[in-house]
């Protein structure tokens, strides 16, 4: 075990007051030991994890080739320090890391985007969500649901690129980070998880050439799900941000089917979306992969805007993996699994 998932998200943008406003109607929380100015806004999540944001000149930043603002460094939290270094050492072999004053081992991945490694112990997270009743089952009585006021995030659960070579990003995160296969989304992406959390998946590598809207081919940052505890927290959250005049969700509320996780994703003047998460999948070494023969199908169980792709129920159709990439038995009828 040695990448425990996101110390930081590093942002670049082209309105740095604009951005930390969006964040904080979001339910972000400022660091109230970061310097403080208009050049630089730092967020606090409970787990310990940071969200920076800069302005897409600021040469603090690292140079990119990506398109549009965004996510320009993922800087992943190691348990120590000697695994930082060993990791570092294996890059070394085949590219630049320098370790700068923030304790960060910097280094720019395969596919293009500046990545750095940092000793980073997680703070445990509480959670209480509500006790739920159903039809014959009464786990709330007498107990009214909580009312909140506002959503606020507890963690950074994953990130997402959009990467001209999808495949050969996701080997290196494998190969050189340890990250493991969660689930493939045939043609359209890699869910991939960073072998010291049960995160279903800490990145997603989509592929920039997939036919579907928004993917023209090139190097984008896409978005960053930050997890909240039910779906209480989710519209509140969500309704907040439309009271204080930000767009509403084009998908609005949704459950996805490859991890099981409750979704809202709202447009960020940051680059990209941010999305609320909860309930996702949690996994370990004992997941087995998933080839996903319908990306449409495992992209949604359901949303609450359909859009016009998924007016029709996407057919079943998907397979279990074996060594994290060859299918199990590729003569399998779909449905028998």
């Amino acid at each position: 075990m040695a990448i425990n998932g996101i110390d930081t998200l590093v942002y670049g943008v082209g309105d740095v007051a604009e951005s930390a406003r969006f964040f904080e109607d979001f339910g972000l929380v400022r660091d109230a030991g970061a310097p403080a100015g208009d050049a630089v806004a730092t967020f606090l999540l409970p787990e310990g994890s940071r969200v920076v944001v800069r302005h897409r000149d600021d040469p603090a930043l690292p140079p990119t080739d990506m398109v549009g603002d965004g996510v320009r460094e993922v800087i992943w939290g190691t348990e120590s320090i000697a695994a930082r270094d060993a990791l570092a050492a294996g890059l070394a072999r085949d590219r630049k890391v320098e370790v700068d004053a923030r304790g960060v081992a910097c280094f720019v991945a395969d596919f293009g985007v500046a990545m750095g490694l940092r000793a980073f112990e997680r703070k445990p997270v509480v959670s209480a969500p509500d006790p739920l009743n159903s039809p014959g089952r009464i786990n709330r009585l007498n107990q009214h649901r909580k009312w909140r006021l506002r959503a606020r995030p507890k963690i950074i659960a994953h990130v997402v690129f959009a990467v001209p070579d999808y495949e050969a990003g996701a080997a290196f995160m494998r190969e050189r980070l340890g990250f493991r296969l969660s689930d493939s989304q045939r043609g359209f992406g890699k869910y991939l998880r960073a072998d010291g959390t049960n995160a279903h998946h800490s990145l997603l590598l989509l592929n920039a050439n997939a036919p579907v809207p928004d993917m023209d081919g090139k190097l984008r940052f896409h978005h960053a799900n930050f997890g909240v505890e039910d779906i209480d927290e989710i519209m509140v959250g969500a309704n907040y941000m439309v009271r204080r005049g930000w767009p509403a969700s084009h998908f609005g509320l949704g459950r996805h089917r490859i991890d099981s996780a409750l979704f809202y994703y709202i447009p960020s003047p940051a680059g990209g979306e941010v999305e609320y998460g909860a309930d996702g999948d949690a996994v370990d070494d004992g997941w087995v992969p998933r080839d996903w023969i319908n990306p449409l199908f495992g992209y949604a169980h359901f949303v609450s805007n359909l859009p016009p792709f998924l007016a029709d129920e996407p057919s079943w159709d998907f397979r279990y993996l074996t060594d994290g990439e060859a299918p199990l038995d590729a003569s399998l009828p779909a449905g028998d699994h």
